[in-house]
Parts: C-alpha cells; structure tokens; sequence
C-alpha cells in the first residue's frame, strides 16, 4: 500500500473519530432540550413554579422561567442544527475519502 492510501486511510480514521464525537455531544444536546420541552409542558400545569439554582430551589415568576426556557431550547436547537450540519460535512467528506481509498487499492491490485 502506497504512502497516498495510507494517509487517507489514517484521515479517514480520524473523521470517523469526529463524527462519534459530534454525535455524542448532538445526543447530549437532545437529551437537554427533551429536559426543557419536559419543564416546559410542566409549568403549563403549574400553580407555582421553581428554579433549581446550584443546590436550592427557588420559586419564580412562571412568565420569567417560560421566557428563560424559551430561550434555552432556541440556542439548543440552533446548537443541534449546527453539529447536524457538521456531521453531514464529515460524513460526505469520510464518504469521499472512502472512495478515493478504495479506487487507490483498486489500482494497486491492478498494477500488481
């Protein structure tokens, strides 16, 4: 195997890294803005409602909390889009690399 094929493997390796990283942190970010969406159907029922700050919990205006969640779940959501985006670019890149791999050893095999 050539030095070319070798490196684009190594790079493929990498990217492959990446994209489980990316994933990892998107399925955080999800889980996050499930916990919000799940806080935000609650205090809809809500009498009263509170906010957990460090080791207490607080009580708060429900509009105050409602707009805080709001604006939580938007930056979130712009957050989960953004490593979507990412993870597509990794992918088409990986899937490129792929092949620019395979038609390498393809050659290679011929040659020989």
């Amino acid at each position: 195997m050539n030095n070319d094929i070798q490196e684009k493997i190594n790079q493929l390796s990498m990217l492959e890294q990446n994209m489980q990283n990316f994933s990892l942190q998107k399925q955080q970010f999800q889980s996050q803005l499930l916990e919000i969406e799940s806080a935000e159907k609650e205090i809809e029922e809500a009498k009263e409602s509170f906010k957990i700050i460090g080791s207490i919990m607080v009580s708060m205006d429900r509009e105050h909390l409602k707009k805080e969640l709001k604006e939580k779940r938007e930056i979130l959501q712009v957050r989960i889009e953004s490593f979507e985006k990412q993870e597509n670019k990794l992918k088409e890149k990986a899937e490129n690399l792929q092949k620019e791999v395979l038609s390498g050893m393809n050659k290679g095999d011929k040659e020989e």
